[in-house]
């Protein structure tokens, strides 16, 4: 199958050099590429579409068999379908996406985040048969894709990690460095993300339990069962610097989102600035998420991920090597279009802007709207929408991918939808996101919308004094009928 591919790209005369460069006649764009095919779903996919038809680029939408009618594949230039509803068939499957971007002729694939976004050899097989892969190098990738190879080289860069092993250990290895550092310790999945792979352990009685139970669960969704230890941190923030840098070894920062909103350490709602962020500490974190950049070579648009413990002392934990859900609220803060610049990146084209000339202004909150039902324990809730009305008004953004009359498939994230909100300040801000929550009209299925509408009226997210744990510890109140 592979060789067959390679073949349809050599044959395709007039492939690279027959597009890159056109001019096509929208006044004061950039030509990038001809052709843009987006190897995902949903909100991200249909983001990426507008952002290529600002810059004059036609977008290949590829999709499964039950996502015929999806938003994404209304909105592209074209469209193809590329296999069965289980993502290893379709937008994982590597061959039927290649396939797909022969016969429509693209330069360049934008993966999004999820399926082969954060993939090394999808990246290079791109990049060997002639296509741009829009994000950073393989190489890159890889390095970054393992937690605990990324903490030796932060480790060898000077950006501070939590105090833990130096890679990867036997539950043996474990033992020795927790009775080092003390208890409470996490073990952590070198492969791992999304929260999964994770188990704290309180005491040398819980080690060994843990340290099976984290293994299986590495393995059964990274197929790689290393094992790392962390020191626990209690009641952490998490605040994540966003990164740009190009190809001619410009590496800017655009400031921090606070994503410590987390259920199971899933962020469920972000905003920029982080609240109590002191200068001092933004700059600290700044320049060592530059240099972490710096340190792996990166190109494109990155996060870098940190914990920020109760004394102000901040820690390094991973580096997601791709566009964000909430690359949202540091667009709406600093008027930057991060998949914008993304695509002008991978295109060559030099960043326009310096460093002290990115500016922060007001405040923005991301809701991550889900079809889950929270008083069912956050069960996925696929199903037909009979009414879809999202917000409007000023300064309100919904980046959503569904519509009325769609269908919400099982096989998928339940993400359906991003709500954003932009203020002066905070307190404006939070007055506006509870607006848009109280317009947004969803049913004929569960959604977390009202979950959102608690969130933003209670104390503690108001002072903006929460953490990590916050929504865990209030979970049950929260979500109890009203």
């Amino acid at each position: 199958m592979a060789h067959a591919v390679r073949r349809q790209f050599r044959a395709a005369k007039g492939y690279r050099l027959g597009w890159r460069g056109r001019q096509f006649e929208i006044p004061g764009t950039t030509v990038v590429y001809h052709k843009v095919l987006i190897a995902n779903r949903g909100e991200i996919a249909v983001r990426v579409i507008r952002a290529c038809r600002e810059l004059g680029v036609r977008t290949v939408a590829v999709y499964s068999d039950v996502d015929h009618d999806a938003l994404h594949v209304r909105m592209a230039d074209e469209a193809e379908c590329i296999g069965p509803a289980a993502p290893r068939d379709s937008y994982c499957n590597t061959a039927a996406i290649l396939e797909a971007a022969a016969r429509h002729h693209v330069d360049a694939i934008h993966p999004g985040y999820g399926f082969l976004a954060e993939n090394a050899n999808f990246a290079a097989v791109c990049k060997t048969w002639g296509l741009d892969f829009i994000g950073p190098e393989p190489e890159t990738i890889e390095r970054m894709g393992s937690k605990a190879g990324a903490r030796q080289r932060m480790s060898q860069a000077g950006v501070p990690i939590v105090p833990g092993t130096s890679g990867p250990c036997s539950e043996d290895e474990c033992r020795s460095a927790a009775a080092r550092i003390g208890y409470p310790v996490l073990l952590k999945a070198a492969a791992g993300g999304g929260g999964l792979g994770i188990r704290a352990v309180q005491n040398p009685d819980e080690l060994a339990m843990a340290f099976a139970a984290s293994r299986r669960e590495a393995q059964a969704n990274f197929a790689e069962a290393d094992l790392y230890l962390e020191k626990y941190l209690p009641q952490p923030r998490h605040i994540e610097f966003q990164i740009l840098a190009d190809r001619h070894g410009k590496v800017l920062h655009l400031f921090e989102r606070e994503s410590s909103m987390q259920r199971r350490r899933q962020k469920i709602l972000e905003e920029a600035p982080g609240p109590h962020m002191t200068e001092t500490l933004r700059r600290a974190m700044a320049e060592a998420a530059v240099e972490a950049a710096r340190a792996v070579h990166y190109i494109g648009a990155g996060t870098v991920e940190f914990l920020v413990d109760r004394e102000g002392n901040f820690y390094f934990i991973e580096m997601n090597t791709r566009i964000q859900v909430e690359h949202t609220v540091t667009e709406m803060t600093t008027g930057i279009d991060l998949v914008k610049a993304q695509i002008e990146i991978a295109a060559g084209i030099p960043l326009q802007i310096e460093q002290d000339a990115i500016e922060r202004t007001g405040c923005a909150i991301e809701m991550r709207i889900n079809a889950e039902d929270p008083q069912a324990r956050f069960a996925p809730c696929p199903g037909t929408i009979s009414e879809w009305s999202p917000p409007a008004g000023p300064w309100v953004r919904t980046d959503d991918g569904v519509y009325t009359g769609y269908t919400v498939q099982p096989y998928y994230d339940s993400l359906l939808c991003k709500l954003v909100v932009w203020g002066r300040d905070r307190t404006e801000a939070i007055a506006r996101a509870r607006r848009a929550l109280d317009e947004f009209r969803a049913a004929g299925i569960a959604t977390t919308i009202e979950l959102h509408r608690r969130i933003v009226r209670e104390p503690e997210f108001v002072s903006g004094i929460y953490h990590t744990g916050w929504l865990e510890e209030n979970l049950d109140r929260l979500i109890a009928p009203q």
